[in-house]
């Protein structure tokens, strides 16, 4: 639903309208205009919802869904939203609209050496700067209060009463009742309005994770020290209301592979020929997985783009492909590849061949944050993955893509970073069911990182877009907003003062790695499990990448839980072991006709006396995949041989070692104290 030049007037017009009508209606003595404005969030809720007559649930229901009633230090969303009520700007939008991650650095998404690279850069898709109505509402809720877009932008009092003049509008648009005191029940159709939705399913299921939180209540601190409650009350909401709003409705064929809860549509990836030779062809591969594989992991991707110029990219033959992309500021998701087949979207074909490629609207350096609205869809759908597929909620296996290995010593340093340091791992945890819990003690070995997402603010640098085929432009200086983070990050010695630690693959020099947005090479994020080194007053040591990281973790302020479970170490006589980025089988089980993929190490070595957590043991596989109808020797099948290996988190991205080459350990084992 894009917005012409005729409906912004006709937006404008209703905005003035319904303005007026308000202005028209009697307001109590606690809505009246004179009421004092207040610094204190539950109050500046209770007046604008008294001001323009709505429900105070339903509005702390919308914020809720849309900012969990976070200001995110006034930073924009990923779709230009603002504030609690997260009020949109298209200018903001406009400003920022470009291609995908997938349009810069040396990254072959599909990592497979045996075809030619899709690195090459590309020319962003050229579609024009998002405008639909969903990224339009804080002119909007500037003609109806009166308020400066400015204030809108960055005044919360502001923000509130602009979100709740909204809500109003789109109550009297549709002819509900208007009151502070009316059924919230009867508001279902503003509030799936609200969401900005284009379909009816979207729409609904917007508003059913509004209600969903009015019937269950929260109650939290927000990131600027706020304490928000929203009492629990039961709402039957009144869904008839949702037909006033004309949304298209959308197909859903058999085989849509979403829960039937959340809005999903088909938009499919061409798996196509563009040219003669057998291997002129995209986006993905076909297979026919769990049978012929099994799948080991779902990865987390922002997009680095937006919404429609990302989904028009995989629907490009001689691009990329993914099975998954996510709307921000409704959740919607569209479905690309059956997760039998394999997408082309980790930059490791190992990964790739054993995962699902999950794209969130969003940018992982500049400055904005993701909706909890599509945390939400995104949680639900990999809820539904993991039990279908038998995929454990951890870490080890719901992995982001800058968790993602190289797969050869020349390509790690061009892999991508997303979703970043500003994804919430912990409450994406949360809503997965599967929260970070301690299970051990400071004897038992191990530790996951957990900071305080909204508290841990660490002072990162270069927010900004990176410019199109320049994986690694000098570290701008100007400091990205303090906000919150899942990362900590890793010293070389037990102080703030010391340098970062060295990630040898980013800086072959030695030289420390840097607070640049996305130099990782000295961060671990919340969920990940590392082998404890040491322990020094407030500090703690870590086995990161072949040295001692330490990062700084007070009993009064903990940043990370302790963890029980396994570890390797170099068998007995081995100084050091190579570590791989890629789990291949031996050369000997390759049939004939089928060229070998080397085992080739990365820069990295395990000496003797570290360890490393574990994630998983897996055999030594190669899906073979390389022509369009499958034709070349031994296509469409997984080459497997003796060889297994251990998946451990090494550093900031899991790597692989070979079985034969380590003693794998209870966490407790010569544990530091």
């Amino acid at each position: 639903m894009h917005l012409t030049a005729t409906s912004r007037s006709r937006r404008v017009l209703l905005a003035a309208a319904v303005a007026a009508a308000l202005a028209a209606t009697p307001l109590t003595a606690a809505g009246s205009a004179a009421a004092a404005p207040t610094t204190d969030r539950q109050q500046q809720y209770a007046a604008a919802a008294a001001e323009y007559g709505v429900p105070e649930s339903v509005l702390l229901g919308v914020s809720y869904l849309q900012s969990r009633w976070d200001t995110n230090a006034g930073t924009p969303s990923t779709s230009g939203g603002y504030g609690p009520m997260h009020l949109t700007d298209a200018e903001h939008v406009a400003a920022q609209s470009g291609g995908t991650h997938h349009d810069e650095g040396t990254e072959d998404p599909r990592g497979d050496d045996s075809r030619p690279s899709l690195a090459e850069a590309h020319e962003p898709p050229a579609d024009p700067p998002p405008a639909e109505a969903a990224l339009r509402t804080l002119d909007a809720a500037a003609e109806l209060t009166g308020a400066s877009e400015e204030a809108l932008r960055t005044d919360v009092t502001a923000n509130i009463r602009g979100g709740a003049a909204l809500l109003a509008a789109y109550q009297k648009e549709i002819g509900a009742p208007v009151g502070a005191d009316t059924d919230p029940a009867a508001w279902y159709g503003a509030v799936a309005r609200y969401s900005g939705a284009d379909n009816a399913d979207a729409a609904a299921a917007f508003a059913d994770e509004v209600y969903g939180t009015i019937n269950t209540g929260d109650s939290r601190l927000t990131d600027d020290g706020q304490q928000v409650s929203l009492p629990a009350r039961v709402v039957q909401p009144q869904r008839s209301w949702l037909d006033r709003l004309n949304l298209r409705k959308l197909a859903r064929p058999d085989g849509l592979e979403c829960p039937d809860t959340i809005s999903c549509e088909w938009i499919p990836a061409p798996y196509q020929k563009y040219g003669p030779g057998a291997g002129d062809y995209g986006n993905h591969d076909l297979s026919d997985r769990p049978n012929r594989q099994k799948i080991e992991y779902i990865v987390i991707h922002d997009t680095e783009g937006y919404f429609g110029p990302s989904v028009n990219l995989v629907k490009d033959p001689r691009r990329v492909g993914w099975h998954y992309t996510l709307r921000s500021v409704d959740g919607h998701i569209a479905q690309h590849i059956k997760t039998k087949d394999v997408g082309w979207h980790a930059g490791n074909w190992y990964v790739n061949a054993k995962s699902i490629g999950l794209e969130h609207e969003g940018f992982a350096g500049h400055g904005t944050w993701y909706t909890e609205a599509m945390y939400r869809t995104s949680a639900k759908l990999v809820r539904h993955l993991a039990a279908q597929y038998d995929i454990p909620l951890d870490r080890q296996h719901i992995i982001g893509h800058d968790n993602v290995p190289g797969t050869v010593a020349s390509t790690v340093r061009g892999m991508h970073w997303d979703p970043g340091p500003y994804w919430d791992w912990s409450h994406y945890f949360d809503l997965l069911r599967a929260p970070f819990k301690s299970t051990g003690t400071p004897r038992t070995g191990l530790v996951t990182i957990d900071p305080d997402f909204a508290t841990n603010q660490p002072q990162f640098t270069g927010c900004n877009r990176q410019p199109p085929g320049v994986p690694n432009p000098p570290p701008p200086t100007a400091p990205c907003p303090l906000r919150g983070s899942s990362a900590v990050v890793l010293h070389s010695a037990p102080s703030h003062d010391a340098p970062l630690v060295n990630d040898i693959a980013l800086r072959p020099d030695g030289t420390p790695n840097t607070m640049y947005v996305s130099d990782h090479g000295a961060r671990a994020s919340a969920g990940q499990t590392y082998a404890l080194a040491g322990v020094q007053g407030d500090w703690t040591a870590i086995w990161y990448l072949g040295q001692k990281a330490w990062f700084h973790n007070p009993a009064s302020k903990p940043t990370a839980k302790w963890s029980v479970g396994f570890v390797v170490t170099p068998k007995a006589g081995k100084a050091t072991i190579p570590v791989y980025g890629r789990a291949y089988p031996e050369q000997a089980a390759y049939p004939a006709g089928v060229p070998y993929q080397p085992i080739s190490p990365l820069q990295y070595t395990l000496s003797a006396g570290q360890r490393y957590a574990v994630g998983t043991v897996l055999p030594g596989e190669y899906y073979r995949a390389v022509t369009f109808d499958g034709s070349a020797p031994g296509d469409w099948t997984v080459i497997r041989g003796d060889n297994r290996y251990v998946q451990i988190q090494f550093g900031h991205r899991v790597m692989y070692v070979n079985l034969d080459d380590v003693n794998l350990l209870p966490s407790p084992v010569g544990a530091p104290r």
